[in-house]
């Protein structure tokens, strides 16, 4: 469960950032649209005081009042002289299709004040150097917007609402999804604590089952009841086989919560399998079956948990005889391969079409049977095989042929220098 944590941990980090990189992009956008605005303002106002220097009766009487003037001269300017500036400006910001409300005004550099104490009021002001209009007096023609950061929004228009929009939107679908995953994650876990309990209430009856059993085995006259003997040897079987989806379950719900933990001791493989194997043998006899063992691996000593290891045996040999045809014939052979053991399990059932390959590890996956419903299970057995498998250090692999059967091959590590004890297999 720790990863949903994780998930959200590191989804709303890369959210964070992605969000930094879309408003970074939006005020980029912002700047470089200010700049365009900017080289068009300028670009204006030097077409402007260009044609205004073409004009040498707007510049005689520019500098007429300059000579005697302290402050802003505009308004001591004719009407006749205002309207040319004014039609100079409005042509060329109508040339370089620069739509928006401007003033002017021609001034002493120092003289232009504004009411305004914001210094973003100058960042709207344009100059323009007059001083070849005059000689004496240094007179600047400056542009004014008013308008401008509005007139940049604008620009940006649709790509600046689209923008704080999907981000909008991304953090909306973010926190429901959140939501989703934490609501989730107490539904899940209400779930395992439910199956743990349920599970761990089947093990108390199981365990005095087989205890009866056994004892009734013991019975001076049990062997000469054949009838009561193979009922006690399928009480026994039906046991053996309820207690390993049992120890599933609560296998699964461990691993899910990172809770299981592995008490590995030095086994001898060979001699785990041949245990095993004969309280699995009992089944497949009694199906006409045949179980081979070709033990050949030189070293077979491994540093395993014994209980998950004969549970991943069980489920392995239990899966064959699931799957098995009429005939069962179920083969183990062990190798060595440098510092591993090497452990194949191969039977010759249904096999398992190429479709299906990749997801036999899936929690509750199950090969479609079509209107065969004759395999039981939970499809928890593979999930909980590979989980062992990986937590032994291990690798398994699977290969499989529609109609010739399935070879499970298991990688384990070698104890190197490990000595095994009988009392590890009691």
């Amino acid at each position: 469960m720790n990863r949903t944590y994780s998930f959200i941990a590191f989804s709303s980090l890369a959210l964070s950032v992605v969000l930094i990189i879309q408003i970074n992009w939006i005020f980029q956008t912002a700047k470089i649209k200010e700049e365009l605005f900017n080289d068009k303002a300028n670009i204006v106002l030097s077409k402007t005081t260009a044609a205004l220097y073409a004009d040498e009766a707007t510049c005689l009487k520019i500098e007429e009042y300059a000579e005697y003037n302290t402050s802003d001269i505009v308004t001591k300017l004719g009407a006749l002289e205002m309207q040319k500036i004014d039609s100079l400006f409005s042509h060329y910001m109508a040339f370089y299709n620069f739509d928006i409300d401007y003033s002017f005004v021609i001034s002493k550099p120092t003289r232009l004040k504004s009411n305004n104490n914001s210094p973003s009021y100058f960042n709207t002001i344009y100059n323009k150097s007059l001083d070849e209009f005059t000689s004496k007096n240094q007179l600047e023609l400056k542009l004014i917007f008013l308008d401008k950061k509005q007139f940049i929004l604008a620009e940006m228009g649709l790509l600046f609402i689209t923008s704080v929009l999907l981000i909008l939107v991304v953090l909306i679908l973010f926190w429901r999804t959140t939501l989703s995953l934490l609501k989730e994650k107490r539904i899940s876990e209400h779930t395992a604590d439910f199956l743990n309990n349920m599970t761990h209430e089947f093990k108390t009856p199981l365990t005095n089952i087989a205890l009866a059993s056994k004892l009734l085995g013991r019975d001076a006259n049990f062997e000469k009841k054949e009838k009561l003997k193979h009922y006690t040897e399928i009480i026994l079987a039906e046991n053996q086989k309820l207690s390993l989806q049992v120890e599933q379950m609560l296998g699964m719900t461990a691993l899910e919560r990172g809770e299981i933990p592995l008490q590995k001791v030095a086994l001898d493989f060979h001699q785990l399998t041949k245990l095993v194997s004969k309280s699995i043998r009992l089944q497949i006899e009694d199906k006409q079956g045949h179980l081979d063992l070709h033990l050949e691996a030189k070293n077979s000593i491994i540093l395993a948990d014994k209980i998950h290891l004969t549970n991943m045996l069980c489920s392995l040999m239990d899966n064959a005889i699931k799957y098995s045809t009429e005939t069962i014939n179920l083969s183990i052979q062990t190798t060595n391969i440098g510092q591993n053991l090497c452990i194949k399990v191969s039977d010759q059932g249904i096999g398992i079409a190429p479709k299906y390959q990749k997801k036999v590890f899936e929690k509750f996956f199950r090969v479609p049977t079509g209107n065969v419903h004759n395999v039981k299970g939970f499809g928890l057995g593979l999930t909980y095989l590979k989980s062992i498998v990986e937590l032994h250090e291990g690798s398994i692999e699977l290969q499989s042929k529609k109609g010739v059967g399935t070879t499970f091959t298991i990688t384990l590590p070698l104890g190197t220098g490990q000595k095994p004890s009988l009392n590890n297999l009691e």
